[in-house]
Order: C-alpha cells, then structure tokens, then sequence
C-alpha cells in the first residue's frame, strides 16, 4: 500500500475518533463549547462608545413635553401619581396667573418628581395621563453616585423648548395672540384661554334651590347655609332641612370626655 494512502486513512481515523471523542463522551462536549464560541459572532458591543439600539417600545427615562409654542403640557392634575405602584411620582399643582402662564390650562406642575430609587418603568403613569404630557424616551443612561442623584426633579424632565418657541413663564396675551386651542388637541381654533373654566364658573348660574352647597362655600350676596330661590324652582323645606351639614353641638359632659 502505498505510503501517501496510509498517511490518508490514519487521519481520517482520528478524525473520526476525535468526532466520536467530542460528540459521546462529557469530556468532549465540554470541549466543544470554546471550540463554538471561536468560530461565532461575538455578542460583545463596544459599549459606551457605540450605544447599543433598543426597541422600538423601550421604556425608559421619563420625559414632561411642551406644546410648539413653549407651553408645557403637563396641568398638575396628579394623575400620574396617583397610578404610580411604586409611589415614585411626586406632583404639586399650582394655579396659571394672567401674567405667568406655564401651561394652557388653569394649573400647571410646580413641583414635579420622579424616584428612579422605586421607579419600575411600567409606564402606567404614561397611560393615566390625559394630555400625553408624560412620555418615555429611548434613554437607559440615568445612573448616579448616591440615591439623592436618582430623584430627576422637573428641570431635568422637562424636554427643551422648540427652537423659536418662547420660554415659560407667557402672559395670557401672548397666548391668545396665537390662537392655539390646546383642549381640542389641534390648532384650529382661538379658545378662550384668557378666563377658562374660571371664566365660565364665574358667569354660571347659582346654585338651584335644594342642592347642597359644599362645607364653607358662600355664594356672592348670601350668607352661609342660605340657598337661592325662584319663583320657578321654589324651595321645599323639608328638602333644606335636609341640607342641613352643622355638625350638633355635644354637652359640656361628652366635650370633657
């Protein structure tokens, strides 16, 4: 037999107990898994320098976002906090001013704080909020040096203004100038932001006779637990007596107890 085929059939034996080796035995399957990893993809990424691309419904940093016209659209009504599970979501309202306006509505966040300590992204607070105010960005990379630096107060939430927007606070002439209605969700028609709801509530009728007036309320012109009447809607007696809230005066005796 001739030499070069006797070299030819002993590596093909040892191929194939190599392969027997690698595929029957526990020692050869455990070394074929770095023979694998040398011939795959490398699932490393050159992280920071070449971020890693998420999904296109990734949840992460929260972020509080602004109309065209720099007018933030977050109105203080707390609802985020309120569908927060983890407590994390701290809002304090205020009232807009005619001559310092932040948001188009009658309130705006003047405090406004997310606890990225208890935060679990969920995004339940990105569904309660009723005018998409709060949304979530593609950022993963809010990390900090102590628990105080993970508390994103509203100047780091808020998105920066449109280029060529104003800055807030506006006046309330401004914003009609533009003409912008905000609670129909496009800008097709001038609303009336310069009274609101204050300006409805202010030029509504009085309350009907017989309805309970809320503890403290006192109608312009009436006196405290007095109800309007008309010759229309005329007031029961039994219905006022009903409407009576004082609270009855206890005895000397069960005030001492």
């Amino acid at each position: 037999m001739p030499a070069p085929l006797v070299t030819l059939l002993f590596f093909v034996a040892l191929v194939v107990l190599l392969a027997l080796f690698l595929t029957r035995t526990s020692w050869g399957r455990g070394f074929l898994v770095p023979l694998r990893a040398m011939v795959r993809k490398p699932e490393t990424s050159q992280y920071p320098e070449e971020p890693r691309p998420v999904t296109p419904r990734f949840h992460g940093r929260h972020q509080l976002n602004r109309y065209a016209d720099g007018l933030e659209k977050c109105i203080g009504c707390e609802l985020c906090a309120w569908a927060c599970p983890a407590d994390a979501i701290y809002v304090q309202g205020a009232d807009n001013t005619i001559e310092a306006r932040y948001s188009p509505g009658e309130r705006y966040a003047e405090d406004y704080q997310i606890n990225y300590n208890r935060c679990i992204l969920c995004g339940l607070c990105i569904e309660a909020c009723p005018t998409r105010a709060l949304t979530m960005t593609h950022d993963y990379e809010f990390s900090a040096d102590s628990r105080r630096g993970l508390i994103w107060t509203k100047d780091k939430l808020l998105a920066p203004s449109v280029e060529g927007a104003e800055s807030t606070p506006q006046t309330d002439r401004e914003v009609r100038r533009r003409g912008f209605n905000y609670y129909g969700g496009l800008a097709v028609t001038p609303p009336s932001v310069h009274g609101g709801r204050f300006e409805q509530a202010a030029n509504a009728p009085s309350a009907r006779a017989g309805q309970v007036l809320p503890t403290g309320v006192v109608g312009p012109g009436r006196e405290a637990g007095t109800l309007p009447s008309t010759d229309e809607d005329p007031v029961d007696p039994a219905v006022v007596s009903r409407t009576n809230t004082t609270a009855p005066v206890r005895p000397d005796s069960e005030g001492e107890r």
